[in-house]
Formats: structure tokens, C-alpha cells, sequence
């Protein structure tokens, strides 16, 4: 194997694929990337077993072949070269030997078969759909900071994705707070589909998505897998096996108190408060009054803070405990000017709206004892 490409050209791959890769693992083909130059393409994969991205660049190949590098050392290698450099790579198949050259550098990295490196089983497509990419990133950000960490209920520690007529879900919770974003799209399932992505696969699949593009991707669902398809790009991960919890049922539908408040100077001001509140629960103390919210927060120092913030609402006065964190994250995730608080009694969730007339997402945090 030997290729000529520029720095540029593969430093985008290595770093899609590199997130993949595990620091440690339990074989040790799998801190490698399989590099395979085939007639005009190169293509570098990536897996942990559990997720596997391969990315694709057409070139022109002087000599076929494949070879696993050292993934790490490849990408720190390629990172330090000077820009627009041409980097030289051949593969000593005698030594097990990958050499790298570029200018006056000269690398030298030890290679494992590639016989060894794994590859995950064919997707057995049970439904698949295109959507821009753009949208679908859109869902994903929108909610997956409310997936949980490391809870025993495993489901939790994923995003439900779930397929209807017309539109594509997004819901993440942790049990304590509830993300829910949805889009439009083309799609016309029997009947609906739902599935748990894991919480790795969900964070490498927002760095691979694009914002700004609206190229369609290509999403294959199978009995236990799921594959996107983008031009240069595949990324395939298990699913989770569990059931997600009825997500409708924790979407509060009664509450009778609306407030409407300025997005930024609300977050800034439960920020400020934020402060002072204790750094192991969180917990701040929200009062409702006529036009009127105010916010404290207190410590074991016996620290204090208070914010009085104006907003629209004409209610019945009412006092609840949140933890501080799940509102401005609510907050950070919504991109329009005013937001909309619904309350129902001090035992009920808030429920965190954009005020616009799509409401595409809704935001769930649920009460704490102060």
C-alpha cells in the first residue's frame, strides 16, 4: 500500500473516525484505524464494537493495500505537520511497518493484521428514510444533554428516536428532567418506530452532523442496529435494548399558570443566582407573583442570592424548588427571544416552551424539596 495525499485530505477523516477509538481497550487492534487505498478511494475505519464510522476520500492511489495505524499517533501526527504539507505513506508489509514521510519528517509506526480488526455485521434494513442533515442535528442538540450518565436503568443513558407520520422525535431523560424536539420530514412508517441510541453513538453522530447543510442523509433502521449514509461518511451503532419510558405521560398538560419572560435576562439572571446555590443539588427557590419572579438560592456557608426578575403573568401566587442546572440548560437549548414557563401546583414539573406557534420543543424539569 502507498498513497500520496495532503495533510488537509486525511486529517478531516482521522479526526471523524477518532472519536470512536477508546483509550484503553480490552483488544488491542481496536486503538488502531483500519486505512484500506482501493483503485480511487481511501477509506479509514473506526470502531469500538459497539459503534463503527468509516470515512471515504477520492484519490488517486499509487498502490492497493490496507493496513490497522496506530489511530492517536496517526491523527497527533498529521495535526503537527505544517499546513497544506503532502504527506507520503507506505505501508513495509515485511516489517509491519507503516512509514510516514512529509518533507524532511520521517515516521515510523508498528501495524496489527488487519485480519484482526473487526468489522460490524450488515444492517438488516427494516425501514429507512433520508432528512437533511441540518434537521436532524437540529433534534439531536436539542436534547441529548438530558440523557442520563450512568444510571442502572440503561435506557435512560441513550436517545429515544422515534419515527411517526410526518415527523422524527428526539426525547432524552434522566428522571429528573425530560428534552423533547421534533421535525418534519418525509416519512410515513406502518407504524411507529421507536429506538434507543446509545449515549456515545448520539455525541459522535452530532459531531459528524452539520448545522449548516442540508444534504440529505440516509438513515437505515435494522432489528438491532442503526446506519446513517451521508456522501463521504457512513456511521453504524447498536441500539439499545430496553423500553423508553411513555414520555407523554411526564409532559405536564394542565398546568393553568403561563408565564412569558425575556430568554436572555431570565438565564442570565438564574445564572447570577446559580452562584450561590449548593454545588451538590443545585437547588434555587423560585416565587411566582403578578409580573413578577424572584429566585434564591443559599449554601451551607449560609451564602445568599436573590434576583427579581419582570415577566408576564397574571396568577395566583406560587413557590417551587428546581434544580438550577436543568433550567439553563433548558434555556440554552431554546433559540427563541421570549420563553414560555407553564406551572401548575408546587408538587407539578415546569414546563419550558419557545414562544412560537410550531413549538417543536418542550422541556420538562421536575420539582425538588428545598
Amino acid at each position: 500500500m502507498r498513497f500520496n495525499i495532503q495533510r488537509e485530505e486525511i486529517l478531516k477523516p482521522l479526526q471523524f473516525v477518532n472519536g470512536v477509538v477508546e483509550k484503553r481497550q480490552t483488544f488491542p487492534v481496536l486503538s488502531n484505524v483500519l486505512v484500506r487505498a482501493h483503485k480511487e478511494s481511501l477509506t479509514i475505519t473506526a470502531t469500538d464494537l459497539e459503534i463503527e464510522i468509516v470515512a471515504t476520500t477520492d484519490m488517486d492511489i499509487s498502490e492497493e493495500g490496507e493496513a490497522t495505524i496506530p489511530a492517536r499517533k496517526f491523527l497527533d501526527i498529521c495535526k503537527a505537520l505544517p499546513n497544506e504539507a503532502q504527506v507520503d505513506i507506505a505501508l513495509e508489509a515485511e516489517k509491519d511497518r507503516i512509514i510516514i514521510r512529509s518533507g524532511k519528517s520521517r515516521f515510523s509506526l508498528s501495524t496489527l493484521p488487519t485480519t484482526d480488526f473487526p468489522n460490524i455485521e450488515d444492517v438488516n434494513s427494516t425501514y429507512s428514510f433520508k432528512i437533511p442533515q441540518q434537521q436532524l442535528k437540529k433534534i439531536i442538540d436539542k436534547t441529548q444533554f438530558s440523557m442520563a450518565l450512568q444510571d442502572v436503568r440503561y435506557y435512560l443513558n441513550g436517545l429515544l428516536i422515534e419515527i411517526a407520520d410526518g415527523v422524527v422525535r428526539a426525547v432524552a431523560t434522566d428522571g429528573h428532567r425530560l428534552s423533547f424536539c421534533e421535525t418534519a420530514a418525509d416519512v410515513s412508517p406502518s407504524e411507529v418506530i421507536r429506538i434507543i441510541l446509545p449515549r456515545k453513538g448520539v455525541v459522535e453522530l452530532s459531531k459528524i452532523l452539520d448545522n449548516t447543510d442540508t444534504t440529505p442523509v440516509e438513515v437505515i433502521i435494522g432489528t438491532n442496529h442503526i446506519r446513517l449514509r451521508l456522501p463521504q461518511l457512513q456511521f453504524t451503532s447498536k441500539l439499545v435494548d430496553g423500553q423508553f419510558p411513555d414520555y407523554d405521560r411526564v409532559i405536564p398538560s394542565n398546568g393553568d399558570k403561563q408565564v412569558l419572560a425575556e430568554r436572555d435576562f431570565f438565564r442570565q439572571a438564574m445564572a447570577r443566582a446559580a452562584i450561590l446555590s449548593n454545588e451538590k443539588y443545585r437547588g434555587i427557590r423560585i416565587r411566582l407573583k403578578p409580573d413578577l419572579i424572584m429566585a434564591q438560592a443559599h449554601n451551607p456557608e449560609m451564602e445568599e442570592a436573590e434576583e427579581e426578575i419582570a415577566v408576564e403573568y397574571q396568577g395566583s401566587e406560587l413557590e417551587l424548588g428546581f434544580n438550577v442546572s436543568y433550567i439553563l440548560d433548558a434555556l440554552a437549548a431554546i433559540d427563541t427571544e421570549q420563553v414560555k414557563l407553564v406551572f401548575g401546583d408546587a408538587n407539578s414539573s415546569c414546563l419550558i416552551l419557545p414562544n412560537d406557534e410550531e413549538n417543536r420543543c418542550k422541556y420538562v424539569v421536575m420539582p425538588m424539596r428545598l
